[in-house]
């Protein structure tokens, strides 16, 4: 029934956080948002919105270490599992932004969150702000450079600008219900599998739940490199790493102090993350620059596959 629980979770998440998307940007258009500024803004966020839920969820219902895992294990498989099958089925071009900006902020949003964790085990109000800020000024650059560089966003379905309110706020009902119920299952039945095998919540987190969110991720990115497409961007996958730890954990931290309550979270897991997010640079620049080969793949894959083995 746990593992009943879990699969309907993970399907509800995806269901509502498509619902999710599709509403969010049809009620920018309306709003005369510009597309760039709704597919940096609006579609980042509402992607974000499975494991925002998730670690909301987990913290009220007192499993600090299910909130935190499911974002360090997002990021985690988001760099070994995403990238390294996407890389392995097409190699990947990396652009100027990647080591600019976003791999930047990324390692600082990182090892901030670290610090926080690691300074008293616990990630405060205060500092779940100091997160959103940070995320509010790295949206400014972003947003700022774009405009810069005349970037068009082809991710951001131009459909959807002549929908009606109607039909927006019935996909926003649908995605709220399905994203909370679906959170609600997911947690339940993670719990209920970790007591059952005698594991930590952590453990069950940083693997099933974490793969499980970033299975959207990973379908999108498969079917885009199967049909060749040059949407595939490396940006977009560290962009939902930043919104993981600053949104998701910053609003989550809003309504409730997460405490560490496993040692291995931050003896163990947080530098797996780390680790994943600093190897990305030398693979970048080293045999062939800017471009993520098959053979980088293959070596982010295994490694993950590694880091699987050596949590179980």
């Amino acid at each position: 029934m746990s593992i009943f629980y879990v699969i309907i979770g993970l399907v509800m998440l995806v269901v509502g956080g498509e619902f999710l998307v599709k509403s969010s940007i049809g009620l920018s258009f309306k709003l005369n948002i510009s597309k760039m500024v709704i597919g940096m803004t609006v579609v980042s966020f509402a992607t974000s919105a499975p494991e925002l839920l998730v670690s909301l969820q987990a913290a009220l219902d007192g499993s600090p270490a299910i909130a935190i895992n499911n974002v360090i294990g997002s990021n985690i498989a988001n760099i070994g599992l995403v990238l390294g099958i996407t890389a392995i089925i097409g190699p990947i071009a990396v652009d100027k932004g990647f080591y600019k900006l976003n791999w930047p902020v990324m390692m600082v949003f990182s090892l901030v969150l670290y610090y926080f964790l690691k300074n008293d085990n616990i990630l405060t109000t205060a500092e779940g702000i100091i997160l959103l800020i940070g995320l509010t000024i790295f949206l400014f650059v972003l947003i700022r450079n774009a405009r810069k560089e005349d970037v068009s966003l082809e991710d951001v379905d131009e459909a959807l600008e002549s929908i009606g309110y109607g039909k927006i706020f019935i996909w926003l009902l649908i995605g709220a219900i399905a994203l909370y119920y679906g959170s609600e299952f997911l947690v339940d039945g993670a719990k209920d599998i970790a007591k059952n095998m005698g594991v930590s919540e952590g453990v069950i987190s940083i693997t099933m739940i974490a793969i499980g969110t970033s299975v959207p991720e990973l379908a999108a990115s498969v079917i885009a490199a199967v049909k060749g497409e040059k949407a595939i961007s490396l940006g977009n996958l560290i962009g939902s790493n930043i919104f993981n730890i600053a949104s998701v954990l910053g609003v989550t931290s809003l309504v409730k102090n997460i405490y560490v309550t496993e040692d291995q979270i931050l003896s163990r897991d947080i530098f797996w993350m780390l680790g994943f997010a600093a190897v990305l640079i030398p693979l970048v620049f080293l045999p062939k620059k800017y471009v993520l080969s098959r053979f980088k793949g293959i070596f982010l894959f295994i490694a993950y596959v590694l880091f699987i083995y050596l949590v179980l």
